[in-house]
This record gives C-alpha cells, structure tokens and sequence, in this order.
C-alpha cells in the first residue's frame, strides 16, 4: 500500500490464484494437439491442416466472440464474465474426453473452448484493475499471462508421453477431468471485487464499452500498439500452432518439438514473471516493451535457421523469455494510456488484432512452405516484420499513468 487513501487485500491473491487456473486450463486446450500434428492426423485420417483447424478455430471464433465477451464484462462483471468461459471450459474438456475417437466430436468442442476463450483472455487487465493498485499491476498481468504460457508448456511437454501412454482417450479424458476441477474452483472462489477500491481511480466515472472504443480510436499510441500487438501476437500464435512442422523438415522429433515448445515457453514463463514487475517498480513501460522485442529477434533467427538441438533450445529460451514478457506489459500499457476505457475492451482489442493476424499467418505459412516442407520462407518474413515493430515503438509514449505514481 503506497497511499493511505486506499487499501489493499489479501484475498486478491486467491482471485489472482483461481483466474490462474483457468487461463492455464483454456491454453491447454488451445494447443493441446500442436505437438503431435501428424500423429493425430493420422489418428483420425484427416489432413494435417485439418489438425491445425483445431487451433486456428479459436483465432476464428474469437473475432466474432471478442466485442460481446469483452461487454459482458466489463457490464456485468468479472464473476459472471470469466465464469462464462470457467463453465464452458469445464463443459467442453469432459465433452472432449468422453468422445475423443471422433474428429468432428473434438472439432465441436474446441469450437466451445473457442467461445470460451475471449471471456477469460480479455479479462487479465480487468481482473488487475479490480483487485491490484496500479503499482501491482504488470505484476498481476505477468501472473496471468504466466498460467497462460504454462498452459501451452504443459501441452507441449506433457501431451506426446501421456498420447504414446495412455492414448487420444486417455489424454484427453486426463485434461477434461482436470478442466472440470478448475472450472469448479474458479465458480467458488472468485469474488467481483474487494470491498473498497484498490487505488482512487476506481472512484473514477468509466466509459461504457462502445464509449471505450470511440476513445480507444483516437489515442495514436494505442493504435501504434494494436500493430504492434497484429504482427507480435499473431507470429507467437502461428509458430506455436505449426512448432513440429516448422522443425521437422530439419530432422526433428516430435518429442524434440515439444521439448522445444515447452523450452520457450519455460523461458516465456521466466520473463513473466521478472520482467512486469521490474517495469512495476521502475515506474515504466516503453522502454521495457522496445527492449523486449529487439531481443526476441535473435532468438527467430535460430528458430528459423538452427540444426543442432542445443543451439533450437538456446533460441527457443531466448525468444520465449524476450517475446512473452512484452505482453503483459503491453496490455497494461494499452489500458493505462486509454483509461477510462474497460480494461476489457482494450485488452480485448490488441488480443483480437493478434487472432486475426494468426489465422492470416497460419494459413501462410502453411500456403508458402517450399517442396520439401519447410517453412523458412514465411519465417524469414517474421523477422523483418518484427523489425517493423521494433521501429514503430520508438514512436510510443510513457504512460502518464505509471509515471506519476
């Protein structure tokens, strides 16, 4: 507490704590079949990009789904808001399990997930707002986007031993019981809000959500980040979604894929961790967000072109701590530099930008492979657009927010 005219309370961890669970849950679910395209293609005799279409759907869907999930709760509320996608995530990962022979079953589900998804995704800064004062903030958003990451390392590490263990059933079946449980825990132990606000902005008159957007418009450093946000997010969510075809024309496993994607995720989870809250204490967030992502180049560079094992691990590590620590500083950013818009909304505005650039890198890069599979062409592509993004933020603004505390 840095203010005597606020408090602050610990139950905000509990909150923080249940609204962990089901973002790692929903990430899970999102990627859970990445690092064994071919094998599940095989499974159910279809072709890998139909495998792929289980991940892309989410892209698909979170276009339509992301305005109403984001005015639900900013209108009604994080309780009811994310307890929408707590319910459907419980629902859909027993569904998923009990009828796991059959594509089209697992298609229908993940297409729930999918609805799911915008209403936890668009609530991180919602959640900090309502619970954190502003100088815990990033920190909180680093947590969240931390259970996110470990969502997909869990997929990435744990799906090809529990597929080649117990088999599609049986994995799937283990991820919907514990989907169930987390969806349950969430329900019971989140509350709306503390009883007093925990900074005095939370006394401030809000804009409603389509009030939000017309602002959200006309803020030019907002709109420099939704770019920057379409090029970032949409690379992370194309290259984790095609991990195992990226590498696999190189000589690499499917098990070396998922080593892979769970190295750069643990990296992505390190940097969540740290670097928010070092932006937290030093009061700023450019600089954090321009350093971040000149340092993720390096480490697509080795993606891209890596051949040994322990030079992929190296670069996946760097990219992941690099790439992934950027976000929720970027998403803290973005509400800061819009307030009084929703959280939601401004969160839910750089998210979708990164779904719609997912589905168009995707499909590119699946459209662009050479004749012997390889994808370099689209990721050599990746590294100058990430350089565009670094010279956009060198235009960005400090938030007035952070640096007056």
């Amino acid at each position: 507490m840095t203010d005597d005219r606020i408090k602050v309370y610990g139950y905000r961890w509990v909150v923080l704590a249940v609204f962990f669970i089901i973002n790692l849950l929903m990430q899970l679910h999102w990627i859970t079949f990445a690092p064994i395209t071919g094998d599940a293609a095989e499974y159910y005799g279809v072709t890998v990009l139909q495998i792929g279409m289980l991940s892309m759907i989410f892209m698909i869907v979170y276009l339509f789904m992301s305005i109403p999930a984001s005015y639900i709760v900013d209108r009604f509320g994080i309780h009811i808001g994310v307890g929408i996608g707590a319910a459907l995530t419980g629902i859909f990962g027993l569904f998923k399990g009990i009828y796991a022979e059959s594509y089209t079953m697992i298609l229908i589900s993940q297409i729930g997930f999918s609805v799911a998804q915008p209403f936890i995704l668009n609530s991180v800064t919602a959640v900090a707002a309502k619970w954190f004062p502003i100088q815990e903030r990033a920190t909180a958003a680093g947590i969240a986007i931390l259970a996110q990451l470990l969502g997909i390392t869990v997929a990435m590490a744990l799906t090809p031993y529990l597929y080649l263990t117990y088999g599609m059933k049986g994995m799937l079946m283990i991820y919907g019981v514990v989907s169930v449980v987390g969806a349950a825990a969430f329900l019971i132990f989140v509350r709306e809000k503390p009883p007093t606000s925990p900074d005095p902005e939370g006394t401030v008159e809000r804009h409603t959500v389509f009030e939000g957007l017309k602002h959200i418009m006309t803020v030019k450093d907002m709109l420099i980040l939704i770019v920057v946000f379409f090029v970032a997010l949409g690379l992370f969510n194309a290259v984790t979604t095609w991990i195992e075809q990226i590498l696999a024309p190189r000589g690499f496993s499917i098990t070396q894929a998922g080593i892979t994607g769970a190295v750069m995720l643990g990296g992505g989870i390190l940097g969540a961790v740290s670097v928010p809250a070092l932006s937290d204490k030093k009061r700023k967030r450019k600089p954090f967000i321009l350093y971040t992502l000149i340092l993720t180049i390096p480490g697509i560079v080795g993606l891209t072109f890596a051949t040994s094992f322990w030079l992929l691990l190296v670069s996946s590590f760097a990219f992941g701590f690099f790439f992934l620590a950027a976000a929720p500083i970027g998403y803290q950013y973005g509400s800061e530099i819009t307030f009084p818009a929703p959280e939601a909304t401004s969160q839910g505005l750089l998210v979708l930008a990164g779904q719609i650039s997912g589905i168009i890198f995707i499909f590119g890069m699946d459209k662009f492979r050479t004749e012997d599979g390889s994808m370099t062409p689209f990721m050599l592509i990746f590294i100058g657009l990430m350089l565009v993004n670094v010279a956009l933020c060198f235009f960005l603004k400090e938030s007035k927010m952070i640096e007056k505390q």
